[in-house]
């Protein structure tokens, strides 16, 4: 890989979770940043009861975002070799992270629209 483009990124993506599972995952997260955006702008504020819900539910995510990359990928834990591996790791429980309390932040307010 020579260049970091999107393009590659997306080739990258799709070879790992196939062309199908790939395109969910972008369109979930897609949908739910439109809502996130969607629930920011109707309300107006941030509500901080609902914001720690979803700060607590991040160790969740970081866990059950690596966990399903291995599941999906013929990689294991044992193939983990050099510190790219570690990086490439922490960005996925990284993202699995913030990705749940977005999606905790968002399900709260749709659900329940007062604090």
């Amino acid at each position: 890989m020579q260049d970091m483009t999107l393009e590659t990124m997306l080739a990258v993506f799709q070879e790992m979770f196939g062309p199908v599972l790939s395109w969910i995952l972008v369109l979930a997260a897609v949908v739910i940043t439109l809502l996130y955006l969607y629930v920011l702008v109707r309300d107006r504020s941030l509500s901080m009861r609902k914001f720690l819900m979803a700060q607590l539910s991040m160790p969740i995510g970081a866990i059950a975002a690596v966990l399903f990359v291995q599941a999906v990928t013929d990689s294991h834990f044992r193939d983990i070799g050099g510190p790219i591996d570690v990086i490439v790791l922490l960005g996925v429980a990284l993202l699995g992270a913030i990705g749940l309390a977005i999606l905790v932040y968002t399900a709260q307010s749709l659900i329940r629209r007062h604090p």
